[in-house]
């Protein structure tokens, strides 16, 4: 009878237990949480509640895009310069006082810099990574690395500062959105930099001209002995820079901001100079300052464009570039232009961390579907299927002529090279169709044959090179709409600067499709 009993009790233990199993086999292991130890403690005393299948998708998804869309706020800060202002020395210094390079490889690259005499040259070797830049002492191509404050996460582009290698450093400037501009406070280098042919000049002039509208004027060696933290050396780069600044586009008190550093030692950097060491400095350090800059956000619901500045194969196809627009998700359809090619997003990859969407500011890598590597070059735009980016070979454009190679004549005719987005392509001008007056700002009514120096004109322009696969097309936007991805700079094979301004309308010649 008592055996009978415990069958019974047995049976009906049973029962219920297969009547939870069946409820939690609807749900997907996914979907099951573990429970804290407060759970565990009430589970007694607590009516188990599983919810259905599809409201625990969602659920899923509104916590993992709110998680991703907390994250902090991204920003793009490029280093610019003349040669030896110390750009690398202070990203470098940044990276290891943020936490991001430890102690030993610190060790190690100083023994490495000792062994070629260049005993300063240590903290550079953080951004400047491959042999030829470390022997020669210069920054050829754009470094890459990324740190975090507080609030912001930050991806440094350390641009060479060489007249040689300005093509790099305009790609790296068309990628940031704020500037360091360094400077040498040591006796003759601010002078050298400063003057007709130095790179603090052009590098200047062409952050404006590619949309770096922050800029932070970083004086540099304030520790060399020649200076020795004097004020009356950092009140005369000051001085000469600011009229300077004003001349190329800035508005010095709003987006401009001075401070003097050493990148070498660290001073001013992550924490106040202290007043034993320079005792009229007010001001924040260089961290603090970057940390509370304020710059325009752009729409993470408008139209995606995102230029691809490289590529390369791992396990598919894989493109990197900076979202100027829009939103990318896991998943998305999309067009590769100008060669119309679909492809499907398989994975997103920001920083080093794979997330489900992404939005504009952010350096992604992309791995796709549905397009080889050899189809796709540097200043083709990933972009939505219902709104591509243009694709044209001629369009206008509205120029101001800054300084032209040895006084020259522009004319039509004038080939230059053209640099927009990731685009390096030659180009001719058409037709000069008419010129600005510089105090109605409005078009004058003469025909006009040529312009000369700071000139303002609209003229017709066309990419003159087969460089692109199909009928050499470039991808560009109207300024008004898409300032930058409307936004171009001229320049000759010389050493200056040629032409700068902003692209005004389209004409749509041998738009594809």
């Amino acid at each position: 009878m008592d055996i009978e009993e415990d069958i019974r009790a047995l049976q009906l233990d049973s029962s219920e237990g297969n009547g939870v199993m069946a409820n939690v086999e609807d749900v997907k292991p996914q979907d099951v949480e573990k429970p804290d130890l407060k759970d565990e403690v009430n589970a007694t005393s607590k009516p188990v509640t599983i919810e259905p299948e599809c409201t625990s998708e969602v659920k899923h998804k509104d916590t993992e895009d709110k998680m991703e869309d907390i994250r902090k706020r991204h920003l793009n800060v490029v280093f610019i310069g003349h040669v030896d202002a110390g750009k690398s020395t202070i990203g470098g210094q940044i990276l290891f006082l943020s936490g991001q390079v430890d102690d030993r490889t610190i060790q190690k690259y100083e023994k490495e810099a000792k062994d070629k005499s260049r005993e300063s040259w240590y903290m550079a070797y953080i951004m400047d990574t491959n042999e030829e830049e470390r022997v020669k002492g210069i920054t050829v191509e754009v470094g890459r690395a990324q740190f975090e404050t507080e609030t912001t996460r930050f991806t440094i582009l350390d641009a060479p500062g060489h007249k040689s290698y300005v093509p790099n450093m305009i790609t790296g400037a068309s990628q940031a959105d704020i500037g360091v501009l360094v400077i040498s406070a040591r006796k003759g280098e601010f002078e050298t930099g400063y003057e007709r042919g130095g790179q603090t000049r052009e590098h200047v002039q062409l952050a404006k001209t590619l949309g770096v509208s922050k800029l932070f004027v970083v004086v540099n060696k304030m520790d060399d002995p020649t200076v020795n933290w004097s004020k009356e050396r950092y009140d005369e780069i000051e001085s000469k820079m600011t009229p300077f600044l004003r001349a190329s586009g800035y508005n010095v008190k709003k987006d401009v901001q001075f401070l003097p550093l050493s990148g070498l030692v660290g001073s001013n950097m992550k924490t106040r100079v202290d007043k034993s060491i320079c005792p009229w400095w007010n001001g924040s350090c260089l961290l603090e300052a970057l940390d509370a800059v304020e710059v325009p956000q752009r729409d993470p619901k408008g139209l995606l464009r995102l230029p691809i500045i490289d590529k390369f194969k791992d396990l598919g196809t894989v493109v990197m570039g900076k979202v100027e627009s829009g939103s990318v998700r896991e998943g998305d359809n999309l067009l590769v232009m100008p060669n119309r090619a679909q492809v499907k997003v398989l994975a997103i990859y920001c920083d080093e961390d794979k997330v489900k969407h992404a939005g504009p500011g952010e350096n992604l890598r992309v791995r796709l579907s549905g397009i080889e590597e050899e189809d796709i070059l540097s200043g083709f735009v990933l972009c939505s299927v219902a709104n591509p980016i243009p694709a044209v070979s001629e369009f206008v454009a509205q120029l101001q002529i800054l300084e032209s190679l040895d006084n020259a004549i522009f004319t039509a005719g004038y080939k230059a090279v053209l640099h927009i987005h990731a685009i390096v392509e030659e180009c001719e001008i058409v037709e000069l169709m008419q010129q600005i007056d510089p105090k109605t700002k409005k078009p004058m009514k003469k025909k006009i044959l040529f312009v000369k120096n700071g000139a303002v004109v609209i003229c017709r322009m066309q990419v003159s090179v087969f460089f692109f696969c199909v009928n050499n097309m470039i991808c560009i936007e109207k300024f008004t709409a898409f300032p930058q991805l409307g936004r171009f700079t001229l320049r000759t094979e010389g050493d200056e600067l040629t032409l700068v301004h902003y692209l005004i309308s389209i004409f749509y010649l041998n738009l594809l499709g």
